[in-house]
């Protein structure tokens, strides 16, 4: 399924990104599921844990009722922030910066499929650490790269910051140490 991999060079990016981006009645669970799911749980785990230590086990119910809901707005403004033109554009503007990039290599080409499978990476499987998957993004990667000439070691690198991005925005807006990087 073509919508489960990052847009390559020469893939219609219009069909993922409509997708992305609904936020209409259409889509009975908003136009970020995964994002609202996250936060909401985060949110009614941290609620809940904090009225229920003043109110006992009602108050953490409702706490956590409330703390849902709450976390349920925080987390879609989260996957709202993984918009992948958003960070399509953040990279185009700083991708020559990167300690790893090698100037025989073009931005459009091969590094942009790189930052996209990051960004693509982080919004399916939110919940976990980048080191638990990279062997499965390895594993996917001559088949996302679209015509970059990267290599997986060269690629890792852009696909590990685009991810690293992503998550770093999530920490600074749910409390806590989101990525479990110790930060």
């Amino acid at each position: 399924m073509k919508q489960d991999r990052p847009v390559a060079k020469g893939d219609a990016k219009k069909s993922i990104v409509r997708e992305r981006d609904r936020d209409d009645d259409r889509n009975p669970l908003g136009a970020h599921p995964v994002g609202e799911a996250v936060g909401a749980a985060t949110g009614a785990v941290a609620a809940g844990a904090a009225v229920g230590s003043i109110g006992g086990p009602v108050g953490a119910a409702v706490g956590a009722a409330v703390g849902g809901v709450a976390g349920a707005w925080a987390g879609k403004e989260i996957a709202d922030n993984a918009d992948p033109r958003l960070e399509d554009d953040y990279w185009r503007e700083n991708w020559e910066s990167r300690s790893y990039v090698d100037g025989g290599f073009s931005y459009d080409q091969d590094y942009g499929p790189a930052y996209r499978y990051g960004v693509d990476a982080y919004t399916r499987y939110p919940q976990r650490h980048y080191d638990e998957i990279e062997s499965d993004l390895s594993a996917g990667w001559d088949e996302a790269r679209g015509e970059s000439r990267l290599s997986w070691d060269r690629a890792r690198h852009p696909v590990r910051d685009a991810w690293q991005r992503i998550s770093d925005a999530v920490e600074r807006a749910i409390p806590g140490d989101s990525d479990k990087d110790g930060k």
